[in-house]
Order: structure tokens, then sequence, then C-alpha cells
């Protein structure tokens, strides 16, 4: 049986604790990467990434564009500065552009 509140918690705060109690984190992570990604790439980016993955601290992008793909690796550590502050904590460490 789940456990009952006597007092009133907001929608917010039920959702989190439901999130950490069913250990949902991980997959939501993965989602709101892909959401930030499209967010913050524009849609020059996202018309030539054909997937994205978050392995551990990795992020993976396939490009489907090589000259894309150098141009965005001069400022991988800027990207990784973005998702992380776009998303409010630290999970992408690596940036990998395939």
């Amino acid at each position: 049986m789940p456990k009952r509140h006597s007092e009133h918690i907001s929608i917010k705060d039920a959702l989190k604790e439901f999130v950490e109690t069913n250990n949902l984190e991980t997959g939501l992570d993965k989602v709101n990467i892909a959401e930030a990604w499209a967010k913050l790439m524009g849609n020059g980016v996202n018309n030539y990434t054909t997937s994205i993955n978050l392995q551990r601290d990795t992020l993976y992008v396939q490009l489907s564009s090589s000259v894309l793909r150098e141009e965005l690796s001069y400022g991988k550590q800027k990207i990784i500065d973005l998702i992380n502050e776009e998303l409010g904590k630290e999970i992408v460490k690596k940036l990998i552009l395939r």
C-alpha cells in the first residue's frame, strides 16, 4: 500500500517523490536531454541530428553531416555547459559526436 500524507502537498512535490521512489530519474533525464538538444541547437542542427543517446554521463549525438560534426566539435564544452544549465543539474560530462 502506498503511504498517505495527512498534510496537503503540491503536485510538484508528489511527482518528485514518485519519480525518486520508482527510480525513474535516468529515463526522464534521457527524454529531457533530447528536448534540451532540440531547443538549444535549433532547427538547423536538428535537421541533421539522427539520434541522441545518453549513457551514464556521456552524451552520444549522431549527425548526418560531417561538416556540421566538425563545426560542433570546436564547441563541445560550451554545448555540455548549455545542456547542463538547461536541465539544472550536471548530467553530461562528455560529448561524443558521431
